[in-house]
C-alpha cells in the first residue's frame, strides 16, 4: 500500500504480495534457464531453434506477469480496479459494499448496478494484510461516497 504522508486524499494503491512475488520470482528463472538453455545446447541447434526457446521463455514472463499485475487504486474522486486482463474505471458513488467472505480467493465490490467486481488486488493468501487492506479501502468508501442500497 502506498500513501503521501499527512495527506488524507492521497492515492493509495494495493498489490496482493505473496502472487506477486511468485509470478515475478517465477518469470525470472524461466527466463533465465531458456537464456542458458539456448546458450548451452549442442551445436546441431540451429538459430531458430535456440530464438524459439528464448522467445518461448518470454512468452512465459507475458503469462506470469498477467497473474502479478493485479492492483486496487483508490484515488480522490475515482477507484482503479486492474485485474489479470482487464482495467475497470469506477466512480466513488457506483460502488455499495466491498466483501470478502471466509474461504474466498479475494473480495468482490458490489455495484450499484447490481453487479459484482472480483477485485484480485487483495488477496486472502496475504492474511492479515488482506484484511487489513480490505477495511481499510472500506472506510475510504465510506468517507467518500458510496452509494446507497437499491
Amino acid at each position: 500500500m502506498q500513501k503521501a504522508a499527512g495527506d488524507p486524499m492521497a492515492t493509495v494503491t494495493w498489490r496482493p504480495r505473496n502472487i506477486r512475488l511468485v509470478a515475478y520470482g517465477l518469470a525470472a528463472l524461466v527466463l533465465a534457464t531458456m537464456v542458458v538453455l539456448a546458450l548451452i545446447l549442442p551445436p546441431d541447434w540451429r538459430l531458430q531453434d535456440r530464438a524459439g526457446l528464448v522467445l518461448f521463455g518470454v512468452f512465459a514472463v507475458f503469462a506470469l506477469h498477467l497473474l502479478g499485475r493485479p492492483r486496487l487504486v483508490a484515488e480522490q474522486n475515482q477507484v482503479i480496479v486492474v485485474n489479470s486482463i482487464r482495467t475497470h474505471v469506477l466512480e466513488w458513488a457506483e460502488i455499495i459494499d466491498i466483501r470478502m467472505p471466509t474461504g474466498e480467493p479475494w473480495p468482490t465490490i458490489d455495484l450499484a448496478d447490481g453487479s459484482t467486481l472480483a477485485v484480485l488486488g487483495i488477496q486472502s493468501s496475504d492474511g492479515e494484510t488482506a484484511r487489513r487492506n480490505l477495511s481499510r479501502f472500506r472506510s475510504l468508501l465510506h468517507d467518500r461516497g458510496e452509494a446507497q442500497e437499491p
